[in-house]
Formats: C-alpha cells, structure tokens, sequence
C-alpha cells in the first residue's frame, strides 16, 4: 500500500439548506478515492466498536423478474468466499464475544457487527472480504433458498405484514415499493446464483457504499483499516435493473378489505403518501401530526377512541421516511363491527387538522415527545452508526442531525398547509382485516 493517504476530501458534503443543523456534526465524513464513504465518529468512553456498512443495493434496485434478490444476497453473503468458509465468520466474531447481523429494506442493505476495539483490526478482513468477494456457491444457493422461501411463507401466517404488504401494493402500485422486500417463492425458484452474482458485482460497489465506525478507535487506525481491507472490489459487471419510475401519487381514496382465518382482532389500516427524505422538513411536519394524532394516552385518536368511547383495543401511527417518498400510517385494532364508525372519525380529526391550527399545548408536546424520541435513538455507539448510515445512504450523513431543528421549527399554522396537502380523506388508502 502506498504510503500516501487514500483519502480524497474529508467532511467534503455540501452545505445546503436541507443538511444544516444547529450543532457541528460530530463524526467525520471522509471519502476514498475509489469513492468509498467511511463515517467516523470517535467515542473514547467505551471500549466498544460498531461497524456497519451501507449499500445502496435495496430491493428498489431490483427488477420485477429479480425481486426478492437483494434480501437474498443478504443471506448468501454470509456463506462464504473463496478464502472464508461458511460459518468461519459468524465463529471469528463469536469467539471474540462480537455480534453481528444485516438487514434489507427498499432503499439499502446493511450489515453490522459490533466487537471490542482491540478485536477490530482482526473481526474487519472478515466482514470486508465477504462484502466484496462473496462467492455464491452453487450448493449453499439452493439450500438457502429454501430457507428464505420458508421465510416469506411465515410471513403469510402474520396478518399484520399480510396487511402491510397489501397497503403498501395498494398505495405504491407499480413503483419497487409496493413489493415485498422478501419476494416470491415462484420468481426466486427461477433465479440462479450467476444472476445473483451478477447483481452482487453490480451494486456492491464503493460508490454505492458506506463504512460507518463508531466507538473506542482512533480515525488514523479507522483509516488503515478500511484502506486495507475495502481495497479489492470485484469488477463492476452490468445486470438488469429496475424500471425508472417516479414517485406514486394517490389520486382517488383506495378501499379494500381481507377476510383472514383466525383473526382474534379486526384491523382498520389507514395510509397517505408523505414527503421522501429529499423534504425532511416537510416529513418532519407530517410526524408532528401523526403525533399529535395518535402517540401517547392524551394523542387525539386514543384518548377518543380507546380511553373515551372504548371503540378500539389500541391506534398507532407511524412515519417510514424513505428515499423518493415516505408513508403514513394510522393502525387501528378493534372489534369489525366498530370500523366503519371508526375509520369515520379518524377523517373527521384529520380534516379538523386541515382546518383549525392545533393547540400551542398539543404542539409543545408532540414537539418535545419527537426530539426526546431523537435523543434516545443516539445513545449507544451503534444507534449513532445506524443513524449516520441511513441519512448517508439516502440524502447525506450530515441531515442526521436536521430532524429535532426541523421539528422545533413549526407553528401550528404552519402544519396546517401539510394536513391539507398529505392527509386528505380522498387522498387515502384504507384496508379492513376481519375474521373468516
């Protein structure tokens, strides 16, 4: 290795609207000549180091003929390479008491393990040689196959990822996101591990990836050890890729309803399209009103309807901040004979955000309930990891510290223009899940 630095610009992100933040960004961005992206943030109180490296390579990446192969890469990496057998990495990190694991959504894949920082010049070779060289044996493709098809058909016993998986293909129709990032059993028979291959040679490259450690190192020895280790990238090959599709948009209300065996409990399921991560600030408007909605006891939704008319058992919301468009989602479980008289006040609230501002009270608390939320998601070395590595991956890693300003930055008149534009009634998908 040369003795001069690999490095091509640290903290070189540009300082635009959408990344400021009232406090310096504590972890260092640095970016590699061959485009790799290491984020680094030294924590000297603990002896304790995360690695978790981000690919752009999510199921959004897939086309309709390859979908589900981008979490089955997922799975296949961990079999091995021409110079690590399968299992000789989950034992090196276990026999070091290290911990490791991956995840695949749309937008990305990661893959995470977490050791003590004087195991780290010896646990990363494993992790990066399977990153890039992973070999897809032919052998270990068909038995894990099997595995993960195994997967997806557990999956169809849950009826709540029943009654997400068919929202989402209501809501998102024909983009990536409306597929299930597990994908079918009948495509996934039909692939070969060439095909995946190829994806892997494709995606699994330094421009589309990111090293973020945090913890108990030094960035001199971060450095050294990413140059040494996330050198030897296969060479990039082409495979087919997903249809270019712009973001949905719901035109008209979407209805529909399942009917499912051994359904204890009725769901009502209600969904609007919000703002990608490209408007965190508007997204972080509409997670105020999803808060002010139905978050905590004294929320609008539940203190109505479960501590007051006792119509549901319990009501949720939530916000997916994803990259070309986010989701919103209000989920409601209760008995089936009180839905339609349910889902009608929720449209009820809803226009009432619309229309008349919220409380300064109601503001003060939703605000205060999201940046305590923020707060708590920072605590340990791999929370910060996580963090860093999905803003890096979607937007840039500095928006990570964008979301409480944002969020102290609204009025209550200014949220009404969002409830208008992102929550209206004919803008809505609902989905009913009732007993057989």
């Amino acid at each position: 290795m040369s003795s001069a630095p690999d490095v091509f610009a640290t903290n070189d992100i540009p300082d635009s609207d959408s990344s400021k933040s009232s406090i310096p960004f504590p972890a260092n961005v640095i970016q590699l000549n061959n485009g790799l992206t290491v984020i680094h943030q030294e924590i000297t109180t603990t002896p304790v180091v995360v690695v978790d490296v981000w690919i752009k390579a999510g199921a959004r990446y897939e086309p309709k003929t390859w979908a589900g192969m981008a979490h089955f890469l997922e799975h296949m990496v961990f079999k091995g390479t021409e110079q690590i057998l399968p299992g000789m990495f989950d034992a090196a990190i276990e026999s070091r008491g290290g911990l490791t694991n991956a995840a695949t959504s749309h937008d990305y894949a990661h893959f995470y393990m977490t050791v003590a920082a004087d195991d780290l010049a010896e646990a990363l070779p494993y992790l990066a040689e399977l990153l890039l060289h992973a070999a897809i044996p032919a052998d270990e493709f068909v038995r894990e196959r099997h595995v993960v098809i195994e997967e997806i058909h557990q999956s169809w016993d849950d009826p709540d990822w029943l009654g997400f998986q068919t929202l989402s293909e209501m809501i998102y129709a024909d983009h990536p996101y409306g597929r299930s990032v597990l994908g079918s059993p009948e495509i996934l028979q039909e692939r070969s591990p060439e095909e995946m291959r190829k994806f892997h040679r494709a995606y699994y490259q330094p421009e589309n990836m990111q090293v973020v450690i945090t913890g108990g190192v030094s960035q001199e020895r971060v450095l050294k050890l990413v140059q040494a280790t996330f050198r030897s990238f296969a060479k990039q090959e082409l495979c087919p890729t997903a249809d270019l599709i712009s973001s949905p948009r719901i035109l008209t209300s979407l209805n529909h309803s399942l009917a499912l065996p051994r359904l204890e409990h009725g769901r009502l399921l209600m969904a609007w399209l919000a703002p990608g991560i490209d408007d965190l600030k508007a997204a972080c408007g509409v997670d105020i009103l999803a808060t002010v909605l139905a978050e905590g006891r004294i929320s609008r939704l539940v203190r109505e309807l479960r501590e007051e008319r006792q119509w549901v058992d319990e009501i949720a919301s939530s916000l997916s901040v994803q990259k070309d468009c986010s989701l919103f989602v209000l989920s409601a479980w209760l008995a089936p004979h009180h839905i339609k008289e349910v889902e009608q006040v929720i449209c009820d609230r809803i226009a009432a955000l619309a229309a008349v501002p919220i409380s300064d009270q109601e503001l003060a608390r939703a605000q205060r309930v999201l940046c305590n939320d923020y707060a708590f998601s920072m605590e340990t070395p791999g929370q910060l990891a996580g963090l860093y590595g999905y803003y890096g991956t979607l937007a840039t890693p500095e928006l990570a510290l964008a979301y409480p300003d944002y969020v102290r930055a609204y009025s209550a008149e200014q949220l009404m223009p969002l409830a208008q534009q992102y929550l209206s009634p004919a803008h809505c998908g609902t989905l009913t899940l009732t007993p057989a």
